[in-house]
């Protein structure tokens, strides 16, 4: 059987309810070796079987597979720079220290604006959500520090479309079409609800959410934004990995070897291991121990994965919903890093 310590891996955590259901593709840049899927989209009697074709909502899988992809694209036809300020592409950014927020804090996460926030209790809409961003205050100098920010890719989002003239969400499944990525899309069709996995229970909602996105602020700008609103299936996130990998050896529709390195590489942000989009390998970060240095990738909240590694012409796409039935379930922290370690093991 191959890939043996990965196989024992993810079976422990599906044994310890680490996740109801998982899908794994480890591939190179010329196509998939191997593709396993495990347990079930629910722990509810009767329940699907997990098979390599279930849909996963993606969560933050987004803010690289199509936020960072497209205004990556958006610099490459010349439309905007990574410096270009902020205030030159939304109005009310150009007060006091938010005038120097520049694309690339956005990117790295180092923009100054917090984290997270509940806009989805009082607006709706692009419209409403503009509004109480340019309200948000910034907790630091843009470029001194990096936090994780889903209202900077929110932001993000919004240039995209200004740049594209056309929804995020459209320009997203153009770009889909064009790299030949398959079943990826915000807003999943209906036709895909049997075979996708649900995350949780949501009381805001009132309902258990299937092929609806699980974070709030997406939901309420309608299923499409910046930082989440994805799904999709292993094998499509695996065709957008062996396209990364391609796009660091020669020109492809993400882009230019140069650019794509430009984009991988690890900022100059005090403390920080973001690069622009992605984040990139430490001893203690999702990846484990054993992928190269210049290794990048990301995590969802809902349970996915996606890692790439140039050097060794590496990537692993791993998709759970370990959010069903609860977000208390964060046993798979703990899980990514022994599945990476254990993938490069297995690869001998």
């Amino acid at each position: 059987m191959p890939f043996p310590r990965t196989r024992r891996a993810l079976e422990a955590a599906l044994e310890r309810g680490a996740f109801p259901g998982a899908v794994i593709e480890v591939g190179r840049r010329g196509g998939p070796a191997w593709t396993r899927a495990w347990g079930r989209l629910t722990t509810a009697d009767g329940s699907a079987e997990c098979t390599p074709g279930s849909v996963f909502d993606l969560a933050s899988l987004t803010k690289v597979m199509a936020t960072t992809a497209l205004i990556v694209r958006h610099v490459a036809a010349g439309r905007v720079t990574l410096e270009t300020p902020l205030s030159q592409l939304l109005a009310g950014w150009s007060a006091d220290d938010r005038g120097a927020i520049r694309l690339r804090h956005l990117l790295d996460h180092s923009s100054g604006l917090r984290g997270h926030d509940c806009f989805w209790e009082h607006a709706r809409g692009r419209r409403e959500y503009e509004a109480a961003l340019r309200a948000q205050p910034l907790e630091r100098p843009p470029g001194t520090a990096a936090v994780y920010s889903d209202l900077g890719f929110m932001l993000l989002g919004f240039v995209v479309e200004d740049l594209g003239a056309r929804p995020l969400d459209e320009q997203f499944d153009a770009l889909s079409r064009e790299l030949g990525l398959g079943e990826v899309t915000y807003r999943p069709p209906a036709p895909w609800r049997d075979r996708i996995a649900p995350t949780e229970f949501d009381s805001w909602r009132g309902r258990l959410l299937v092929g609806e996105v699980h974070d709030e602020n997406a939901a309420a700008l309608d299923g499409v934004a910046g930082h989440a609103g994805l799904f999709g299936t292993a094998a499509s996130v695996g065709r957008f990995a062996r396209v990364v990998l391609d796009t660091f050896r020669t020109e492809t529709p993400l882009g230019t070897p140069v650019l794509m390195r430009t984009v991988a590489r690890r900022t100059n942000v005090p403390g920080s291991s973001r690069a622009l989009g992605w984040d990139t390998m430490r001893p203690t970060s999702s990846c484990g121990t054993r992928l190269s240095p210049t290794a990048i990738g990301h995590t969802g909240f809902t349970g996915t994965s996606l890692w790439i590694d140039r050097e060794r012409d590496l990537y692993v796409a791993l998709l759970t919903n370990r959010v069903y039935p609860t977000r208390a379930n964060e046993q798979l922290a703990a899980v990514r890093p022994l599945v990476h370690d254990a993938v490069v093991e297995d690869l001998g």
